[in-house]
């Protein structure tokens, strides 16, 4: 219905890729469900927000790879163009979360915590793939539409393995809220990724992605009466610090145009 009031066709000329974003999608989110079933909550949590950990590494590690050092007139290499700082804001936040969530490895099981990180691996080039699928002229919503066709299947072919549980109104009802946030989640994701059009644009949304876990831990005081101590509210502090910081680094970074000449 979104595709049609935009006037986005849903046939692609990109089927390979979309359907490569579709299954790593959905292999990182069911790694993270399963992580969440079998170790505590603020660990599983923390390893799939390391997502934005990821991206930050595939990006420094792709410029070095594509870095060719020139000799300055000083004799002197001149380094790639990294951008260290707004690295340093989204590792900031990363430190928030943990402040946050204090994930612990008590109870947790190897195996199901390796699940874990891959999620957060697998969420990365998830993302990547969103913002490769951009450059391609590929529409945002044609993006989630297909996601949301693999994630489908996987779900169907899934239940032919394991089951179907029983099935209750009560509790099915909560399905029909939870899918459409999280399907106006997934536009607004992929739209902000598709949007980051440089490295540093693209670390300030994945710095800007763990207020996710902010807007979780104040409805928790609002909703549920959950309290949150010292280090909790210095983790909100530095998630909210770190992500002004990436922007206000990134609006810097921005050339201004020239004045105009009357």
């Amino acid at each position: 219905m979104l595709a049609r009031r935009q006037g986005v066709p849903l046939a692609t000329r990109y089927p390979g890729m979309h359907a490569w974003r579709s299954v790593i999608g959905t292999a990182s989110m069911g790694s993270w469900f399963y992580a969440i079933a079998h170790i505590p909550l603020a660990t599983a949590m923390t390893l799939n927000y390391m997502s934005s950990i990821w991206i930050a590494a595939f990006l420094v590690g792709g410029a070095l790879l594509a870095w060719a050092p020139v000799p300055g007139r000083n004799g002197r290499m001149p380094l790639p163009p990294m951008q260290g700082a707004l690295t340093l804001t989204v590792v900031a936040g990363f430190a928030g979360v943990i402040l946050l969530l204090k994930p612990t490895t008590q109870g947790t099981d190897a195996f199901a915590g390796m699940v874990g990180l891959l999620s957060g691996i697998g969420a990365a080039f998830a993302y990547m793939q969103v913002m490769a699928l951009s450059r391609i002229g590929e529409p945002e919503t044609r993006t989630v539409f297909y996601f949301a066709v693999g994630s489908m299947v996987a779900g169907v072919l899934w239940m032919l393995f394991t089951g179907v549980s029983a099935w209750s109104w009560r509790h099915a009802a909560w399905l029909v809220p939870v899918g459409v946030l999280a399907a106006l989640g997934q536009l607004c994701l992929t739209y902000a990724y598709a949007s980051a059009r440089t490295p540093a644009a693209t670390l300030v949304v994945a710095n800007l992605q763990y207020s996710g876990i902010v807007f979780a831990a104040l409805y928790s005081v609002l909703l549920f009466g959950d309290r949150i101590d010292a280090a909790g509210w210095a983790g909100i502090a530095l998630i909210i610090g770190s992500g002004v910081a990436a922007t206000v680094l990134r609006q810097r970074a921005v050339p201004k145009a020239p004045a105009e000449e009357h």
